[in-house]
């Protein structure tokens, strides 16, 4: 990975062990290059989005507001679509179809093992710009 200031990346995701999860496996993965803030509640997230944002992951259903609503406050705050992935357990097909038009970089069914693949490919040709 090439040397720079730490990357901003930031995890909304309405459970906190699913905000550990993530938190655990970039900073072991990333180490130094990944700053990570974690957000378990989505409306707390709204005031850091910020087009500084290098990579975001974010839940699609969270109580209160769910991640279209979230992708949309980050689009006019500036934040790059193009550097947003969603996560869901819903299948890869419900994603496509409720996200392919938003513009977001990927959306990530959380549990099927080859799109969990494919997410570390993301992540680590992300992490590299």
């Amino acid at each position: 990975m090439s040397e720079g200031s730490p990357r901003r990346v930031v995890v909304v995701d309405d459970s906190p062990l699913q905000c550990a999860f993530w938190r655990q496996l970039l900073e072991r993965r990333y180490g130094a290059r990944a700053a990570v803030e974690t957000y378990s509640d989505p409306q707390a997230a709204l005031d850091e989005l910020r087009p500084d944002i290098h990579l975001m992951l974010l839940d699609w259903e969270m109580p209160g507001l769910d991640g279209a609503a979230v992708l949309e406050q980050a689009r006019r705050r500036g934040v790059n679509l193009k550097r947003i992935i969603i996560s869901s357990s819903h299948t890869a097909e419900e994603l496509h179809r409720a996200f392919d038009a938003s513009g977001c970089l990927a959306v990530i069914e959380k549990t099927e093992p080859e799109q969990q693949a494919a997410f570390m490919m993301i992540l680590d040709s992300i992490m590299k710009r």
